[in-house]
């Protein structure tokens, strides 16, 4: 018996009309223009794939972007929705849904049909792949990659909710699209902000490094999944809060617990950087319908011997005092556009530093995963799929069934061996109880810690 998914149908999912419409891609959107990102939403239930292929050609209507092109002009990145369409396969696979689950971040697992993000950019490829897979027991695993120059997770949360929509036969909510970000940047962004440049531009020493980095990160790094229950956190909060001297949410307990773990499980006594994605509609005061990459960061220090409650009381402050003390997207826009366009694949973010253990912390909790359906039914688990294999980089979202939190992080596989050990497994439940009800994926995900 294979576990292994086999190709059931295939068809290619348009609109129906092509607006023609043109965005032209942001300096930031074209720093991003060689990476896709990869999730997956499971399902307990079967999914009529037909009715999800004509849901997602209306949500393609309000979305056209998704089913577009992209293009070079005069050296700019364009998006043009000219309804090409996006990839819709369907396939089978004889293991459970559990089986599939617990394969949703391994490299090779096929769930997701991963973009080429370098080959999109050109306009040789679509900008959004979609796979169903069905599992023996009746479970359903809903992939999707799409090209990050077109949008964020927030971006991508904006098609799903007009996807789910439709499919329910409910209004469709709305998404603006973006004709050119950095114009609407000049308009919006305070006239100064923090200065610091997100990006840098690498040494040919350290370029030829980080390329190595790269292409062997499959062979060197694992990604590791850690389950947090909702008393758990909310222990870390009270602690932490206590040591601090103020109100801490979960998700700054859990980054600054993450970090101060895997760190002392790694004997990693240096001072390291932290770097904390932040989206930034909200802070800009633009509309949460607003399509695009719009994210700045926090760039933290942190030493283990101030523990983690003084990172995560740090990390507050910072999200606090946003977007007068951090917010950088005036520098980001104008370090880029002074290495001109033609050498933006020369410079990095700031926060992929893998020499240095930079830490990346992206929290996709809040965005409203577990509220989407398809038929009625809603995802048991939504997860980043096998994104990118480079160490110290993190990505947390509502746990199984959308309770407590799950953390993918992804580690030097020697490292991983031993977050996954018991040592490791103690160390990162510390503020789990015996009479704690255990997490919900403890039952079907013995792969998750």
């Amino acid at each position: 018996m294979s576990i292994w998914p086999q190709l059931r149908r295939s068809r290619t999912v348009r609109a129906g009309q092509a607006t023609g419409r043109v965005l032209r891609c942001g300096l930031m959107d074209t720093m991003l223009a060689d990476l896709a990102v990869s999730v997956a939403l499971c399902f307990e239930h079967p999914l009529d794939d037909d009715r999800l292929a004509a849901g997602l050609a209306r949500a393609l209507e309000r979305v056209p972007v998704f089913a577009g092109r992209l293009r070079t002009v005069e050296g700019v990145l364009e998006a043009v929705c000219d309804d090409t369409g996006v990839p819709f396969e369907v396939y089978t696979v004889e293991g459970t849904l559990a089986e599939a689950m617990g394969r949703v971040t391994a490299p090779g697992s096929e769930l997701v049909a991963p973009l080429d993000a370098r080959a999109a950019r050109d306009g040789g490829v679509p900008v959004l792949t979609v796979r169903v897979t069905r599992t023996a027991d009746g479970g359903t695993v809903l992939g999707c990659s799409w090209h990050h120059a077109i949008g964020d997770l927030h971006s991508f949360m904006l098609l799903l909710r007009a996807w789910s929509a439709a499919v329910e036969g409910e209004p469709l909510p709305e998404a603006e699209l973006v004709d050119d970000q950095d114009e609407l940047l000049a308009e919006v962004l305070p006239a100064e902000d923090c200065g610091r440049p997100g990006f840098r531009l690498p040494s040919t020493e350290e370029a030829e490094l980080l390329a190595r980095e790269v292409a062997a990160g499959p062979r060197a790094n694992r990604l590791v999944q850690i389950a947090f229950t909702d008393a758990e956190l909310a222990r870390m909060c009270e602690e932490f809060g206590a040591a601090a001297g103020r109100r801490l949410s979960s998700g700054d307990v859990l980054c600054a617990h993450l970090l101060s773990t895997l760190r002392e499980l790694d004997g990693d006594e240096a001072e390291r950087m932290l770097t904390v994605p932040v989206n930034v509609r909200r802070w800009l005061g633009l509309s949460p319908a607003l399509m695009g990459n719009l994210l700045s960061e926090v760039h933290l220090p942190h030493r283990p011997e101030d523990g983690p409650a003084v990172l995560a009381g740090a990390l507050r402050t910072a999200l606090e005092e946003f977007p007068a003390a951090h917010l950088n997207l005036r520098a980001n826009l104008w370090f880029l556009a002074t290495l001109g366009r033609a050498r933006l694949r020369d410079c990095v973010p700031l926060g992929f530093d893998p020499a240095a253990r930079r830490f990346s912390f992206s929290n996709w909790s809040g965005f409203g995963a577990y509220a989407v359906g398809f038929q009625g039914r809603r995802p048991v688990l939504f997860s980043p799929a096998a994104n990118y294999p480079i160490p110290w980089v993190c990505w947390t979202v509502e746990g199984f069934c959308g309770e407590g939190r799950l953390a993918t992080v992804v580690l030097p596989a020697r490292l991983a061996a031993r977050v996954r050990g018991a040592e490791g497994r103690a160390a990162l439940h510390r503020y789990r109880r015996a009479e704690d009800r255990p997490p919900a994926s403890a039952a079907v995900l013995p792969k998750v810690i």
